[in-house]
């Protein structure tokens, strides 16, 4: 659908509209527009943007962005395929061999470029018939379920845009929402708070083809080598001691006094930095906010990160945002492209039928990232974790296999095998 000049004045119509461009939001804007839908997907920041997650891809994405049509140029720009993984907990390593995915997909996962993911599917949302507004802000939010009334603001100009759809969809992340809503009070800043942080690294002594995940005194992290040779070095840090690190190097850059921590604290992190080369700043977000925000009686369908996020110690980020989108495309398209599009009366039983297949699918990995993670971030926990998987060494194979989690019900996402564009 092509907005007209004086769309200012007059009110454009939708089948929906897609808060949030990301991988989840450009997901969906997929699946329903190869359905026949008319989808408008909103993103305020311009591509490639700066994120500070998303670095891997778990063996369990590859059926859903074979059904998306990105899997092959994914492929071709992805790093070495991940076959090993390791547990460093202060100058003690775990390392076993990972078990192959079943099917025809990839059997391990993989490490794309920062917002290689992001953009592919953007560019793919576009090209099957989204109509893509970026970058633009929704400025305000009335209506509800069939009936939604947007006003959206260019971010670079002071144009306005009045849009109307049926359903709506936030995939705007764990931290913003939309304008209007009713969302949970934040809690106030606390000790345990979480703040991340990546750095990029040219030059590490971190072998291609593992993953390595960190058991932090104070938090957790991992290291990974992705496309171009590039190696990811992630981490989480508890608010308390993010704040002791500052007060003792008052004077050293935040990211710089994060790396020094991770150095002291982790011997496979200082053997693999050794000779390395920091290229560009250390990126950092936060506070995170872990666990479910998903409602059955919400009008709004959330999905992503704002349907609910997890610890990313399991690097499962990408695939929930990827699965999120299908489950809520399979409800709404009841599994089968040229679905009528649901009315407001509909809406409330697709709402509550999505967040039970949310919760049963994606509910439990959430809860096993939290207690991995809580563990690792822990010293006598962390101690107790190596010493048993030294007895059990697949336990660390376990581990990444129930991370993957349950499929989703019916196909991986509801759309038309990939047609060249």
């Amino acid at each position: 659908m092509k907005i007209p000049s004086d769309a200012a004045r007059a009110q454009v119509k939708f089948d929906a509209v897609i808060v949030g461009a990301g991988s989840a939001g450009a997901a969906a804007a997929i699946a329903l527009a190869r359905a026949g839908w008319s989808v408008a997907l909103v993103e305020q920041q311009r591509f490639p943007r700066t994120r500070v997650c998303g670095e891997c891809l778990v063996a369990g994405c590859q059926p859903l962005l074979a059904a998306l049509g990105v899997a092959a140029e994914l492929d071709g720009r992805a790093g070495p395929a991940l076959r090993r993984l390791t547990l460093h907990c202060g100058e003690q390593e775990l390392s076993t061999e990972l078990a192959a995915a079943p099917g025809d997909g990839w059997p391990w996962g993989r490490a794309p470029g920062p917002g290689t993911l992001d953009d592919l599917l953007l560019e793919r949302a576009r090209a099957v018939g989204a109509q893509v507004l970026q970058p633009w802000a929704l400025r305000t939010l009335q209506g509800g379920a069939g009936a939604w009334f947007c006003e959206l603001r260019a971010v670079e100009s002071p144009a306005l845009l009045r849009l109307r759809a049926s359903v709506l969809i936030d995939a705007t992340g764990a931290r913003e929402g939309l304008p209007g809503r009713p969302e949970p009070r934040p809690p106030s800043p606390d000790a345990a708070d979480l703040f991340a942080f990546r750095g990029s690294f040219t030059g590490t002594a971190l072998a291609e083809g593992v993953f390595a995940t960190l058991a932090l005194d104070g938090g957790y992290g991992s290291m990974v080598v992705g496309a171009g040779g590039i190696t990811a070095l992630s981490c989480c840090i508890r608010r308390d001691r993010l704040s002791g690190l500052r007060c003792a190097a008052p004077g050293l850059r935040t990211g710089d006094a994060v790396q020094a921590w991770l150095q002291r604290e982790c011997g496979g992190v200082r053997r693999a930095l050794a000779g390395a080369t920091l290229q560009g700043p250390w990126l950092a977000s936060g506070p995170l906010v872990p666990g479910a925000r998903l409602r059955a009686d919400d009008e709004v369908f959330r999905i992503g990160n704002a349907a609910g996020a997890a610890h990313p110690i399991l690097a499962e980020g990408s695939r929930h945002a990827l699965q999120s989108a299908a489950l809520l495309c399979a409800r709404l398209l009841k599994d089968r492209p040229g679905s009528p599009v649901p009315d407001g009366l509909r809406q409330p039983a697709l709402q509550r039928a999505y967040a039970a297949d949310w919760q049963r699918v994606l509910a439990p990995r959430l809860r096993l990232a939290a207690l991995l993670a809580h563990a690792a971030m822990r010293p006598r926990s962390a101690a107790l974790l190596m010493s048993v998987a030294r007895v059990w060494p697949g336990l660390l194979v376990s581990g990444a296999r129930w991370g993957r989690g349950r499929a989703a019900p019916g196909p991986a996402l509801p759309v038309q095998q990939p047609q060249s564009s």
